[in-house]
């Protein structure tokens, strides 16, 4: 008889994995924008679970809390977020962050967000919006994949280089705009600029008419542990613009999220 729970020993991560926490993280993530409600077919199908499996993870999931049904249907209840306030209270970085994006956006009037690298995307931890200026709505917990955008090209130039390698290695690099790099070999070069110059500008590579400048926050060991970025419509600042007019305001604000980073870390314990 098959179990939820994988027995010691048999995963191939090893005797600790807890596969049925796996499965259950699973079905949340199914429900997407694009997906909110779904049915018990749909959730298996997108999870690869049976009917079974996945009707007993809807129900628990319902019972505590985390996801509603009609009868046919289910979907996600707003306490699904405490999971990630979890982190962000945790964290601590996007409430040392958020001042210093309400002063950058307020200096520039442009939008600037803070996000942190999770697997192959960007995660949007804090944003200040003077203006919508993407085809989607850019919220707290929002992700892009990280080698079209400016936050995740600080974030990728800032891991080792064999977690780089990994993840050029693993990453189908879609076009998503007629300006986005697709090839391994070209985005490497770019990340390696980055790394030297200390900041990203990526001009419509993730959608066609945004231009967007980012910049690294490290802790005090000097690891790049965030990044913060200024975007702007392509109609009103060029790249030339965005070099000098959004630049210079966007360096001085990591270094003050970052002095601000390290003064709250000290206060809090932390190592």
């Amino acid at each position: 008889m098959s179990t939820d729970l994988t027995e010691p020993g048999t995963h191939p991560k090893g005797e600790h994995y807890v596969q049925s926490l796996e499965r259950g993280l699973a079905v949340i993530r199914a429900f997407t924008a694009q997906s909110p409600a779904m049915t018990l077919s749909e959730v298996a199908r997108e999870t690869g679970l049976t009917r079974a499996a996945a009707r007993r993870f809807l129900l628990t999931l319902v019972d505590m809390g985390y996801v509603r049904t009609d009868g046919r249907l289910f979907s996600l209840t707003p306490r699904v977020l405490e999971l990630g306030y979890a982190y962000l209270s945790s964290a601590g970085l996007p409430e040392v962050a958020q001042p210093h994006l309400e002063r950058l956006a307020a200096e520039l009037h442009e939008s600037s967000s803070i996000s942190v690298l999770d697997g192959g995307d960007v995660v949007y931890v804090a944003r200040v919006s003077t203006s919508r200026i993407m085809n989607v709505a850019i919220n707290v917990g929002t992700r892009f994949p990280a080698y079209a955008t400016s936050m995740g090209r600080v974030l990728l130039a800032g891991r080792p280089a064999e977690e780089l390698d990994a993840y050029l290695d693993n990453t189908e690099l879609a076009r998503l705009t007629a300006y986005t790099l697709t090839t391994p070999g070209r985005l490497r070069a770019e990340i390696d600029r980055v790394r030297n110059q200390g900041w990203a500008l990526v001009d419509q590579e993730l959608e066609e008419g945004l231009r967007s400048v980012a910049a690294p926050v490290r802790d005090r060991d000097g690891r790049v542990v965030a990044a913060v970025n200024v975007s702007a419509h392509a109609s009103r600042s060029s790249v030339e613009d965005i070099r000098r007019d959004l630049l210079p305001p966007l360096l001085a604000a990591a270094a003050r999220i970052e002095a601000d980073l390290e003064i709250s870390q000290r206060a809090s314990g932390h190592p």
